[in-house]
């Protein structure tokens, strides 16, 4: 992140709680964060810290009880449920541990799924695909499906999906988390590249030494987000 990047994203004074009955449960308390255009941030955190809350509100999927979340100038809570549903499509990427890849269809389908709710000719859809997986080295499985392929390249067929809309945000939760040490290394150095490329990313990972791939890292405990100044950059 260069000193005359703008500002992708806000996040100011940012709490959030959950009712279980009729006790209040906080998760989060004061939030700050600011996230540049073409920065890498990695938020660490255990079990229970307020991760999947956090990550929640950033991809739109849940919004803060109290503070401010702006993203490239708009303010979210002012969207309507079409708008929001709209910006998760076009504005951000999103990576899951778990893949999320459908087991029906081939990785190509998989990867151009989103697609299907823009306005591509059926021709770019495939010139887009077709880029991406070249680009993640997945074009030889392009016709297999899920089952039939390895978890990096799982992993890899979603991170082609959550780039394939050109996204100003990719959002990774725990994206190595089902993946052993090598293949982490690697999915890792693809992130690294990504972010080389002027991507931003935000990735959530309870894993110090995936964390210490990060540009600009943080610490959520117990709801509370610090900066890290602890990690070695690699």
């Amino acid at each position: 992140m260069g000193a005359s990047s703008a500002l992708l994203l806000s996040l100011k004074k940012v709490g959030k709680g959950y009712r279980l009955g009729n006790n209040e449960i906080p998760v989060l308390f004061n939030i700050h964060l600011d996230v540049h255009e073409g920065e890498f941030a990695v938020i660490m955190g255990p079990s229970g810290s307020g991760k999947s809350t956090l990550l929640n509100i950033l991809g739109c999927l849940d919004l803060p009880d109290s503070g401010e979340f702006h993203f490239d100038g708009q303010r979210i809570a002012e969207l309507s449920s079409t708008g929001i549903a709209r910006f998760r499509n076009t504005k951000l990427g999103f990576v899951f541990q778990n893949f999320n890849l459908f087991n029906q269809m081939t990785v190509e389908q998989n990867v151009g799924l989103p697609l299907i709710y823009g306005d591509l000719s059926p021709l770019e859809r495939k010139e887009r695909v077709e880029t991406l997986l070249k680009r993640l080295h997945i074009w030889e499985r392009r016709r297999h499906r899920p089952m039939e392929i390895s978890g990096g390249q799982k992993q890899r067929t979603a991170i082609a999906r959550a780039l394939i809309n050109k996204p100003r945000l990719v959002l990774a939760d725990e994206p190595t988390g089902n993946l052993d040490t090598a293949t982490t290394r690697d999915i890792m150095t693809l992130f690294q590249e990504l972010h080389q490329d002027g991507h931003a990313i935000v990735l959530i990972t309870h894993d110090p030494a995936v964390a210490a791939y990060g540009q600009t890292r943080y610490r959520l405990i117990d709801g509370h987000l610090s900066h890290d100044t602890d990690l070695q950059v690699r």
